[in-house]
């Protein structure tokens, strides 16, 4: 009787997990999700803790911030943020996704003039109204509207309000086989770039899509302080671990108040200082020696009143890696 000879297991490589803290500006690639991209950047870094401050869809392309350590406890404040696209809009083609994943549902003639797109374009700036498309991430009874699209359900979305600031016209072709926009949109926390396209190009008579989109401004954060997946991939730990922003950069609209050693250590025990402080919404708290950020916070009647704060260990680490550790856009009060 013989028997099968079975090859040996090869043991699979163990990425060594280490504290990590700061922002990586990453420039996300199309057709990754941003979760994807986050997990290669948080494999590559080998982080314990990482998170993003607001997705991108896998054909949208731009500046993604990626919070690491620390940097997660503040995230959310990012969501916040004014945000600033570059897209091209596909006119006389309508798709199921308002972008060119979805399939094609009508085609119209595009028989709109230059001024009427100038006029349409007027009509979209400032305040205005949006339902939020079917292929969202946004939830309806726990279930994201994409579940529900995919069964082949519609179901009742709220309109929100957003604002656009800024919607400037950076080329058009409307005549051709393949007429098309391209917009740059500066918009606030919220907007849907695909609805907003779909809307404009439902305004002008031919219906459309989104062919193309980038994310080039969030925040205070521009695409070209951002490093690719490639780039990051063809560096040494040292050079990825260089690119990493501190993370007082997602406080950068917060004053900055400066504590002596006794107040920081009460101040991270969660107790409130007491100052000759102005009421204020923003702060960040810092420690004066050895000089690290410690956490947010606000003021009010002359009292610090401690928010999101940063763990003993967490100080000591970021003091670790970065010796020089200054403030930015830094307030004094």
């Amino acid at each position: 009787m013989s028997t099968a000879a079975t090859s040996p297991r090869v043991p699979r490589a163990r990425v060594q997990r280490r504290p990590v803290h700061g922002v990586l500006l990453l420039d996300k690639p199309i057709g990754l999700s941003s979760n994807d991209a986050l997990q290669k950047a948080k494999w590559l870094l080998r982080a314990e803790k990482a998170g993003h401050t607001g997705t991108l869809d896998p054909l949208a392309t731009g500046v993604l911030p990626l919070c690491f350590g620390a940097a997660t406890k503040f995230s959310q404040l990012h969501l916040d943020a004014d945000k600033t696209y570059e897209t091209t809009v596909r006119l006389g083609v309508k798709t199921t996704t308002a972008d060119a994943e979805g399939e094609v549902i009508s085609e119209r003639p595009v028989a709109c003039t230059a001024g009427q797109v100038v006029e349409v374009l007027d009509r979209f700036m400032g305040p205005i109204t949006q339902v939020p498309p079917m292929y969202s991430a946004l939830k309806k009874d726990g279930k994201p509207l994409y579940e529900y699209a995919r069964a082949g359900e519609t179901v009742e979305r709220k309109a929100r309000h957003v604002v656009i600031h800024d919607l400037e016209l950076l080329e058009m072709q409307i005549e051709g086989g393949a007429p098309f926009l391209r917009l740059r949109v500066t918009c606030s926390k919220g907007t849907y770039i695909r609805t907003l396209g779909e809307d404009i190009a439902e305004a002008l008579g031919c219906g459309g899509h989104l062919s193309a989109l980038r994310r080039v401004v969030t925040g205070p954060f521009d695409a070209s302080a951002c490093v690719t997946l490639e780039d990051l991939t063809a560096m040494d730990e040292p050079q990825r671990e260089a690119r990493l922003m501190p993370v007082q950069c997602l406080l950068p609209d917060h004053t900055t108040v400066t504590l002596d050693s006794e107040n920081s250590g009460r101040f991270l025990s969660g107790v409130r200082r007491r100052g000759a402080w102005p009421d204020l919404d923003r702060v960040s708290v810092f420690g004066e020696n050895p000089f690290a950020l410690l956490g947010s916070a606000h003021v009010k009647a002359g009292e610090l009143i401690p928010g999101r704060l940063l763990s003993p260990l967490e100080i000591q680490q970021i003091l670790e890696r970065s010796p020089v550790n200054q403030p930015v856009l830094a307030q004094q009060v």
